[in-house]
């Protein structure tokens, strides 16, 4: 199989390694306006027979359509495109096409586990979620104004995955956020601390926290409480917490996405080179940015806010 990647930026390039190292993959195509990489060779990722995108967010709807025109499987980053409406046309032209967008914590072994315990019943009826995503330290500058802001940025995964982890919809959001370090993120009409209260369609409680400030190191983790157990995935031994019960601290915190998640990255293109069916769809990307959506909203006119508000 020929193997096209578009992008050579940081996810990028992890991903060329990973798929010239990748045995179904005989020739990766690699393609960077700016960028060259030691895996493959540059040309047109388009001559390939599978398209692999890392390229920045605001291209991703137009390539998209341009492989599924051309009948190639395509795997491209979240988001699928920077809008609600955007999102929709790019489903409709991609119909009848695979197309796997990048949820990678999917494919993380301790969201795994989660989800066959919960669905094994053996955390019982869940009453609770909770989610954390904090970075160590905030994106440049330039990045925030097209980044869509942090629900739609960074929580966007946390929203995927509560889906996916409890099988349920998010019905409301009531987000509020916080500017606590530099002044371009209130310039970008953004924030750089935030928390949202989401409800499931069930009944169930999920809360959630974020960070662009958090000096510890990259924090992700998820507890999620039922009538029997409660289960949390992120805390293993380099997860940056410290305990006032004794705890030893981490010696060697995690420091950012790639390497927390290394192991899921790997394994989601597995995925998609060896797969017939997208473990994670457009359709299923739009759900979260629908979250996102409705959660930027509740934050700018602070208030709550039903998803339905903001479907399409």
């Amino acid at each position: 199989m020929r193997v096209g990647l578009l992008g050579l930026g940081r996810i990028g390039a992890f991903h060329a390694a990973t798929l010239a190292a990748h045995p179904l993959a005989d020739e990766l195509i690699v393609s960077d306006p700016v960028r060259s990489s030691p895996y493959g060779r540059p040309g047109d990722a388009f001559e390939a027979d599978a398209v692999v995108i890392a390229t920045p967010t605001s291209t991703h709807a137009e390539l998209i359509v341009k492989a599924c025109r051309l009948g190639l499987p395509v795997f491209c980053e979240k988001p699928v495109a920077g809008t609600v409406a955007e999102t929709v046309e790019v489903l409709a032209a991609a119909a009848g096409n695979r197309v796997q967008i990048g949820f990678q914590r999917r494919f993380d072994p301790g969201y795994v586990a989660a989800a066959r315990a919960l669905r094994a019943g053996e955390l019982g009826e869940l009453h609770r979620v909770h989610l954390v995503t904090a970075d160590p330290a905030p994106p440049p500058a330039a990045y925030l104004p097209a980044s869509g802001g942090i629900f739609r940025d960074c929580h966007i995964h946390d929203f995927d995955i509560l889906r996916w982890v409890t099988g349920r919809e998010v019905t409301s959001v009531y987000a509020r956020g916080a500017n606590r370090g530099a002044a371009f993120f209130a310039e970008a009409g953004d924030v750089d601390n935030s928390a949202a209260l989401l409800t499931l369609d069930d009944g169930t409680l999920a809360t959630l926290q974020g960070s662009r400030y958090n000096g510890g190191g990259y924090d992700v983790r998820m507890e999620l409480a039922g009538t029997e157990r409660t289960w949390a995935v992120g805390l293993g031994p380099r997860a940056p917490l410290h305990s006032t019960e004794g705890l030893p601290a981490p010696e060697s915190p995690w420091p950012d996405f790639v390497t927390r998640f290394e192991t899921a990255y790997r394994a989601e293109l597995d995925a998609f080179l060896t797969g017939d069916r997208s473990p994670c769809s457009i359709e299923a990307s739009l759900e979260a940015l629908y979250v996102a959506e409705a959660a930027d909203l509740s934050l700018r006119e602070g208030r709550p806010v039903e998803v339905a508000e903001v479907r399409r």
